[in-house]
């Protein structure tokens, strides 16, 4: 780096440095309103990003508004009157020659309704909308207007915003900051010349005086999009920040110390040995690599993904055998109730056979049954702890953990991660860890959101499973669907019949799946017909689903409990009502429970019509494909990240201009540069994260 004082008076000046209350009108009430938003210095402003835009930059006549249409619009006053009927209002007709309109006010001063009176000229801006008397604008923005008063010369930016702050507030404060960066004062471009180099991106100044203030020759329809290159400039260098936070955060784990797994595996060999099938070629290749890792003397941070069905879980269970061979204990955790189940009953008929012990622990365990399991947690005689978010409280102490396997990562925080991470803090020894999920998470989440973990894909199913055909009926068609329920039974083959409500209360829920299962019963009374709901106690949907599982129901009638975690290698038929209210990756989830065995299976998705857009693109896709990684890909597109991982997947959910499925070309570059500036720019890395991700998100970042 340059020490000469020319480059420490430039770090003592940039902008990152002036506070905010440097702008006028920052006093100390919007100060604090800014910090809600982590906006402390003048760069916080300057990339406190536009939501969208307005366009002030012309005057638009009465004659030719429509509906819908926001315009600035010069008129004046012909009628003012104060009505008084379910609300209070001041109504004023207004006319400039082509047309006519109503402004509508619901709450205004005295002085306001003095202003105006008829003659008076206004210019207002707003939204025209269909009214009682024709066209009106509710609340629009206005001033009297004055001889040559000129429009605005660059299209109106609209900013996210928080209580008490206002878009007036933000156009001054944005004003300031953009006069300061405009007049030389140092903004640090961090992003390299080299890695800049090709992209015909404009400079930091540039990008954001456009974005911020774009003028009306711009390309409009690009800025909308985010495909302008000012946009695609900041969204280049955000991406690279949240990576670099990521990889930061990697690199942090990486400096801490593991045990070395690094026995014979002969319990690991016996557990493979006695399972009823062979281990396809990809759980070898991914069993391969954890071993690996396992061996090292750093933790291990690996997340295996594979679509429904590939055996995720045979793999964790393998690694499971290597760190209790090693003589250390292993959590596993599931994000609910009835997953944790399911791999409780798995590791418990696999290990306890081989002499380990698998304990349990769960928020719905007695006070007692608590704490015997804490006691035989804390004293290791539970090698194998399943559990759901119990396994991080406070009162939960391993003996000696070695390995967390943590199930459906995206449904947990990265900070719970930590947390049951840090559990395993032995000395200076960290645990390892192996993260699974069945939900394919697209390439472009894949390397933004689990940049500081290692990624295998089981990308392989166990022979013999077929895909399911998937059709689309309409609710109408119920008696159709009925027989061919009845049909599939009658065959020999288990239903799922699956009941969601777009309500989220377990209540409903179960009250619906409580009313189909009567109306299945009733119209096929020589059926054994069979019910599972959220309400139930753990004991009464155990017996059911160890019913189903036995062939003594025929049909289960069920809510979308049955997820995850079930497998039934007779059911063939499964049909999802309201399907058009489920995303892909949950209906692509739900239509995994069939196909399990050799019979040809089917799905039917039950639709309410008329259909949205989206809806129908969903189910069309779910038409088209089983492939888990392809339906993922578009439940991005349709989706978008944030809602795809939940905001819980700490700095992800809140990206200010980069949107994945949009900038997905940039990824791979983004992946390239972030990787140079770590190796040759390290000075950059926490400027850049600071700059993106805020204060808040630095100790998850590592930096």
């Amino acid at each position: 780096m340059n020490n000469s004082p020319t480059a420490a008076q430039t770090v003592r000046t940039t902008l990152a440095e002036k506070p905010v209350t440097v702008l006028k009108g920052v006093g100390p009430k919007v100060q604090e309103k800014l910090a809600r938003l982590h906006i402390e210095t003048v760069q916080d402003v300057l990339f406190h990003l536009p939501l969208r835009y307005q366009d002030r930059t012309r005057i638009t006549a009465l004659g030719s508004l429509s509906p819908g249409m926001e315009a600035v619009v010069d008129v004046e006053v012909k009628v003012a009157d104060v009505i008084y009927r379910r609300r209070r209002s001041l109504l004023c007709k207004v006319a400039d020659g082509t047309g006519s309109l109503t402004l509508r006010f619901f709450h205004f001063s005295k002085a306001q309704q003095e202003n105006l009176k008829p003659g008076t000229r206004l210019r207002c801006f707003g939204e025209a909308r269909r009214g009682p008397a024709g066209l009106e604008m509710v609340h629009p923005e206005y001033t009297l207007l004055s001889a040559n008063m000129d429009v605005d010369d660059s299209l109106t930016a609209i900013y996210p915003t928080t209580d008490g702050l206002h878009q007036l507030t933000w156009r001054k404060l944005t004003d300031q900051a953009l006069a300061l960066l405009s007049s030389n004062r140092v903004l640090q471009d961090w992003m390299p010349a080299s890695v800049l180099e090709g992209y015909g991106f404009p400079d930091l100044r540039q990008a954001l005086m456009t974005v911020h203030r774009p003028q009306p020759d711009e390309d409009l329809a690009a800025l909308a999009d985010g495909m302008h290159p000012a946009n695609r400039r900041l969204a280049f260098e955000e991406l690279i920040a949240h990576r670099l936070g990521l990889l930061a955060m990697r690199a942090k784990t990486r400096r801490l110390e593991a045990a070395p797994m690094q026995v014979e595996g002969k319990l690991a060999t016996a557990f493979i040995g006695n399972l009823p099938f062979d281990p396809t070629a990809a759980q070898a290749r991914v069993i391969a690599e954890i071993n690996t890792d396992l061996n090292a003397a750093e933790p291990m941070l690996r997340l295996v993904q594979g679509d429904v069905g590939a055996g995720k879980t045979v793999v964790a269970a393998a690694a499971a055998a290597r760190a209790v061979e090693a003589g250390f204990q292993v959590a596993v955790m599931a994000p609910t109730e009835i997953l944790a189940e399911q791999h409780l009953l798995n590791f418990s008929a696999w290990f306890e056979a081989l002499g380990v012990s698998v304990g349990w622990l769960s928020g719905k365990m007695t006070a007692k049954q608590r704490r015997d399991s804490l006691a035989a947690v804390a004293a290791g005689t539970d090698q194998i702890v399943v559990g759901t978010h119990a396994l991080f409280q406070d009162d939960v102490v391993f003996h000696r953990l070695g390995l967390t396997i943590i199930d459906e990562q995206h449904r947990f925080g990265v900070h719970q991660r930590l947390a049951l991470r840090n559990k395993g803090a032995d000395g200076d020894l960290t645990p390892h860890q192996l993260i699974m999920t069945a939900t394919p998470i697209p390439r472009t989440l894949a390397m933004t959101a689990y940049a500081d973990l290692d990624c295998s894909v089981i990308d392989e199913l166990p022979p013999g499973r077929k895909p399911v055909t998937t059709v689309a009926v309409a609710t109408s068609r119920r008696a159709e669907i009925i027989e061919r329920v009845r049909r599939a039974i009658g065959e020999g083959r288990q239903v799922y019949w699956v009941c969601t409500l777009i309500e989220e209360s377990d209540a409903l829920q179960a009250q619906a799946a409580e009313d189909t299962a009567n109306v299945l019963i009733e119209a096929l009374p020589e059926y054994s017909i069979a019910l599972v709901h959220g309400r139930m106690k753990a004991k009464e949907k155990d017996l059911v689903m160890q019913a189903f599982k036995n062939r003594e129901v025929d049909l289960l009638v069920a809510t979308t409990v049955i997820e995850v975690g079930v497998d039934v290698p007779n059911a063939s038929l499964m049909i999802i009502e309201n399907a058009e209210r489920l995303g892909l990756s949950q209906l692509h989830q739900l239509r995994g429970r069939v196909g399990r065995g050799s019979a040809e299976s089917s799905c039917v998705l039950v639709y309410q019509p008329p259909l949205s857009q989206t809806a129908r693109e969903r189910i069309a896709i779910m038409r088209e494909t089983n492939d888990g990684f392809v339906i993922a890909e578009r439940d991005l597109e349709i989706r978008g990240a944030g809602e795809l991982l939940g905001t819980r997947q700490t700095g992800l959910a809140g990206f200010r201009i980069a949107d994945l499925a949009r900038d997905d070309d940039l990824l791979d570059p983004v992946s390239e540069a972030a990787a140079l500036i770590v190796e040759q720019h390290p000075e950059a890395v926490a400027p850049l994260i600071k700059r993106w991700i805020g204060e808040e998100k630095r100790e998850y970042g590592g930096v």
